[in-house]
């Protein structure tokens, strides 16, 4: 943003909520108080909002509690410096209630969304943490994966030209064109600022100086970052999450719920599977940082590139046989009758997801990049306190993201690429 950028415009009546105000607003709407039960003046509010953008409530009363999220007109990583749109509010709730019809139970039951104060109230996910956090702590959720192949294969799937009428699609994607802002956002922050010199860039330095400038300098690295931010740009492929890593994701043993969809838009499918696999990638690097003497992490790392294998097997296999059961407007039944015609399909079904594969190989590889030399890094290595030991596990973290984004396409199976990250690990540690 330049200095010449002036605040956002806010609607009349919009004010930031505290913990002093949340509760006589909620206490204002029957359904909110009923689900709260109580006096509103003894409910407990706390505010828990520690991502980059929002404020984010926990509210507790007698009967329950709600969970409410607000925009506020800037970044909240940076300040009144940095001015948003308050209007992203407006499409979380969309991608929220859209996600949550086409896969129940994987979202937060949405209850009440304000378009002055711009704040949505929902679902308090409780003892539900975030998996980032359970992560770092070397906590295993047996069915995460399992889970979220189901909530992308269902979401993507369902607002792509396999699932839904062309017509429907046409008009959904004209109301998220309007994310541009947060759409921006992205362009700027993934695609472009970690391959140049930008005030944004930090990383550990100075032991991944030479690293960083030899991202600079490479050539071919650029050309593929660049070409791939040509496809987040112009492919409305279907209505994705847009920020889909580890700290979107919130986790008990037995149950998994996918959170903060206000970076949703009309864009490549393998944006979404690209940012979780790439998330647990950057995990599997920082365990070693997190290890200690009575756990070493091995049997972890394994588990999480085991939930890497999962993820990506179970997402084909249930995106493959919901397109085997209709093919929508893209690909119509009347051209594929009979068992020459199944076999047509199901041939383009498996290039199509192969396409997909490579597209979450190359998109994942562009988020474990811009976590280790953009703006806004993961907890995953920052939770390591000593430099040195940061640098050695981000090291090879980036030096497969470079391998991933040029040399994706060399790169047919899921355990060719959990193979590679065991490698590039050892490589770095011999």
């Amino acid at each position: 943003m330049s200095a010449e950028q002036t605040a956002i415009e806010v609607p009349e009546g919009y004010r930031p909520l505290d913990v002093e105000t949340l509760a006589p607003y909620l206490g204002e709407h029957p359904a909110l108080r009923e689900r709260l039960g109580g006096d509103p003046a003894a409910w407990q509010v706390e505010e828990v909002g520690d991502g980059n953008l929002n404020l984010v409530f926990l509210v507790r009363g007698p009967a329950g509690g709600l969970c409410v999220k607000q925009a506020l007109p800037y970044v909240r990583l940076v300040g009144e410096s940095w001015p948003l749109p308050l209007d992203r509010a407006f499409f979380e709730h969309e991608a929220l209630v859209e996600h949550g019809r086409h896969a129940p139970g994987l979202t937060p039951a949405v209850y009440r969304f304000d378009p002055v104060l711009m704040l949505t109230v929902m679902e308090l996910l409780e003892p539900h943490i975030i998996m980032r956090r359970g992560m770092i702590q070397g906590i295993r959720y047996p069915r995460a994966a399992a889970d979220m192949a189901e909530y992308m294969a269902r979401t993507l799937f369902f607002t792509s030209d396999l699932g839904m009428p062309a017509a429907e699609k046409k008009a959904r994607v004209a109301v998220f064109c309007a994310n541009t802002a947060l759409c921006n956002i992205t362009e700027d922050l993934i695609f472009t600022e970690p391959y140049m010199v930008h005030d944004n860039n930090w990383w550990t330095s100075p032991q991944l100086d030479n690293a960083a400038a030899a991202v600079r300098a490479d050539a071919p690295l650029k050309r593929a970052v660049s070409r791939l931010k040509c496809r987040f740009m112009g492919s409305a492929e279907a209505l994705i999450h847009g920020d889909l890593h580890t700290g979107s994701i919130m986790v008990t043993q037995d149950d998994t719920r996918v959170i903060d969809p206000e970076f949703a838009f009309f864009g490549p499918m393998g944006f979404d599977t690209g940012a979780f696999v790439g998330n647990l990638l950057l995990n599997y690097f920082s365990q070693d940082g997190h290890a200690t003497e009575a756990d070493d992490r091995t049997a972890y790392k394994a588990w999480v590139l085991e939930t890497v294998e999962e993820f990506w097997g179970a997402f084909a296999e249930r995106y493959g046989a919901l397109w085997a059961e209709r093919g929508g407007d893209a690909y119509p039944a009347a051209l594929f009758a009979g068992a020459e015609g199944e076999a047509s399909l199901a041939q383009a079904r498996d290039a199509a997801i192969a396409d997909l594969f490579t597209d979450t190989l190359q998109f994942g590889a562009a988020k474990m990049i811009r976590r280790l030399l953009g703006i806004a890094h993961n907890i995953d290595f920052e939770w390591i306190e000593d430099p040195d030991r940061r640098a050695a596990c981000e090291r090879p973290a980036l030096l497969l993201g470079r391998e991933l984004l040029v040399n994706a396409a060399s790169y047919r199976t899921i355990q060719a690429v959990t193979d590679a990250a065991r490698d590039f690990q050892a490589r770095a540690g011999a």
